[in-house]
């Protein structure tokens, strides 16, 4: 990583583990006409061999000094099929650089202070969108996979698998990183379903319902819900008022969004 000084404010761990980027090349699979985004390529670990694999490849990368020294390996390696794209993702129109043939792929090593706001800023594109690899905070990964009746559950897990199939594919720990962070990682795959297999009627309301049934995790649908819906209500649709929010599935919120509400918030 040479003399390079990593800065907090950007949540900098560069990725060195070469057999951690040999697997993760192994499950993203690249395929040379596939148009490929990486967000957050730090010195281009994954970068440089994410590109020997693929025709082209565009980079997301807010830090200019990190720019400058890739804009250095570039010259050097007389690379020309790369194209940087200087700024924050979580304000980039990620449908700017699709083509109608093309689905994104995306991958990237997330700064954990912004993982979950990019990545449902990225599920906003998810229509051009053909799969995204990222590797993120282990807690992080284990909560977007989580099933009903686990700790883990909870309002992120269900607004990520109502837009995307989830798959946690291996754990990374901390030594594969300069400077090892505190916590473990692990890689994540979300592939955006072609058909969504439950649809919201408003997917605004799915996500406030969603969102105020977690606000008081430790209450039944019953409270927290009742300024939304009925205990009758609920009922309706074969889901019992007195389980917690943990207990149901993604089809059930979506199921519960879809009544009449009392009260719309």
């Amino acid at each position: 990583m040479s003399n390079y000084r990593t800065k907090k404010r950007f949540g900098q761990h560069f990725l060195h583990d070469q057999s951690v980027i040999e697997r993760m090349l192994g499950e993203i699979n690249p395929r040379p006409n596939e148009q490929f985004i990486e967000i957050g390529p730090g010195l281009g670990a994954l970068t440089f061999p994410l590109l020997d694999r693929i025709d082209a490849l565009d980079i997301v990368e807010i830090d200019r000094d990190v720019i400058a020294r890739l804009h250095n390996k570039i010259k050097h390696r007389n690379i020309n099929n790369l194209t940087i794209h200087e700024g924050d993702a979580l304000k980039l129109d990620f449908t700017s650089l699709a083509t109608p043939d093309k689905p994104l792929r995306i991958v990237g090593n997330l700064p954990y202070n912004i993982s979950t706001p990019l990545i449902f800023h990225l599920l906003e594109s998810a229509a051009i969108i053909k799969d995204m690899h990222f590797m993120l905070q282990n807690e992080v990964v284990q909560r977007i996979t989580a099933s009903p009746n686990n700790k883990a559950y909870g309002r992120l897990s269900i607004m990520v698998q109502y837009y995307c199939d989830t798959d946690y594919l291996f754990f990374v720990p901390p030594g594969a990183f300069n400077p090892p962070p505190r916590v473990d990682s692990a890689i994540l795959r979300l592939t955006p379903w072609k058909a969504l297999p439950h649809q919201a009627q408003d997917e605004q309301h799915f996500a406030r319902l969603v969102a105020q049934a977690f606000s008081t995790r430790r209450k039944t649908l019953r409270n927290t819900l009742k300024r939304m819906l009925t205990s009758d209500q609920i009922e309706s649709i074969g889901i019992d008022p007195g389980l917690r929010p943990e207990n149901i599935s993604v089809a059930d919120y979506v199921a519960l969004s879809n009544l009449p509400v009392i009260n719309k918030q």
